[in-house]
């Protein structure tokens, strides 16, 4: 049931406690508003969890991608890490919502089904103003982000630069959230959210299949692309967008720390500054309270990596995408608070058996992966 001791990793630790931190968050909204309201009064849990979320990207995204050494082997194994239970979480809501078990989605009435679908499946949704069928996938429009432009830095031999560009965005992030407070990406604008959404697909399918010189120009374009999504796209405004992604540059940059390529003193300049200049990005004290902890909790588990933790933290971090994933249509499904939390873990525990495992062991068949 646990993994075995070799599996024990502080990004591990991470990941499962701020997965059910985001569902902690949603079930007290659900289950107990009134207490609820006073804890998110003090500390906002689901910005605590997926800010850690993004720290943990931006570690190990980067060193994912220099591992393997190959666009078409990290493309192919970001797809079969996160699309089997994606796809399946969300023909799942959609049968639950015709059903009538699930609400209908805000705004999934009124935008064309292909284009929601285009949307949800590229993971673009949050940036190109469509519904989502799983409320909490907008954190994947971000990660997508961060993919291609992880993905362009590479490509072009510059993914050292990391805490630089972590201290640009934050920095940036701040006049520009001030000129741009909301998404100009707005309105019922399909046309616009097609071929933006094409244009992705495009970039990442000329980096898989095409020569060298063609994959270099689809891969920058591509992270340029990112980049300009995030920045006109963001529904929570351009700050706050661009402070997400200097958070997952700033994860990199203690990757890059420890591998020696910059100094401990450059990595934990850049994680002050981007806190500094994330704190304001939202006027609610619990949203600052949850991004100070968040890079705490993810320093903390930094310096006790070398530690053994207990097991059912590493095991709770690889069922943590089914829990988060999960959790939104099971809020809807299950009447009561430790129903919920006694049905989720199980749950999770089988999909990431039955969906998720297999996915991952398909896309490192195809790729000649064998680790």
């Amino acid at each position: 049931m646990f993994p075995a001791p070799a599996r024990l990793a502080w990004l591990d630790t991470l990941r499962g406690p701020a997965a059910l931190a985001v569902t902690m968050h949603h079930a007290g909204w659900t289950f107990i508003p009134g207490v609820w309201a006073e804890v998110d009064r003090r500390i906002d849990l689901g910005s605590w969890g997926v800010f850690v979320f993004f720290l943990v990207s931006g570690y190990i995204i980067p060193a994912s991608l220099e591992r393997r050494g190959d666009l078409r082997a990290f493309w192919a194994g970001r797809a079969f890490r996160l699309l089997p239970l994606l796809l399946a979480a969300c023909c799942l809501a959609l049968l639950l919502t015709a059903a009538g078990v699930l609400p209908l989605p805000p705004g999934l009435g009124e935008r064309p089904w292909p284009v929601v679908a285009l949307g949800n499946v590229t993971m673009l949704q949050e940036l190109v103003n469509l519904p989502a069928l799983i409320s909490v996938t907008w954190t994947l429009s971000y990660e997508m982000a961060f993919y291609l432009m992880s993905v362009a830095l590479f490509a072009v031999r510059q993914a050292h630069r990391s805490a630089g560009i972590a201290l640009g965005l934050a920095a940036a992030a701040v006049p520009l959230g001030l000129l741009l407070p909301k998404a100009t990406i707005g309105g019922r604008a399909d046309l616009v959210a097609v071929l933006l959404g094409l244009a992705v697909v495009a970039a990442i399918a000329v980096t898989v299949l095409a020569s060298e010189g063609a994959r270099t120009v689809a891969a920058v374009a591509g992270g340029l692309l990112g980049l300009a999504l995030v920045v006109l796209g963001s529904r929570g405004g351009t700050w706050q967008g661009m402070i997400i992604l200097a958070t997952m540059f700033a994860g990199t940059a203690v990757y890059r720390a420890e591998q020696g390529t910059i100094s401990w003193r450059a990595a934990g300049v850049t994680l002050a500054v981007v806190l500094g200049c994330g704190i304001p990005a939202k006027d609610d004290p619990a949203w600052a309270t949850a991004i100070v902890l968040a890079f705490a909790a993810s320093g903390l588990a930094y310096a006790l990596r070398g530690r053994t933790f207990p097991l059912w933290l590493p095991w709770l971090g690889l069922i943590s995408f089914s829990v988060y994933l999960l959790h939104p249509i099971l809020l809807h499904v299950l009447p009561d608070l430790p129903l919920f939390f006694l049905a989720l873990i199980p749950l999770s525990a089988l999909t990431y058996r039955l969906i998720e495992l297999p996915g991952q062991r398909l896309g490192r068949r195809l790729t000649g992966r064998s680790g």
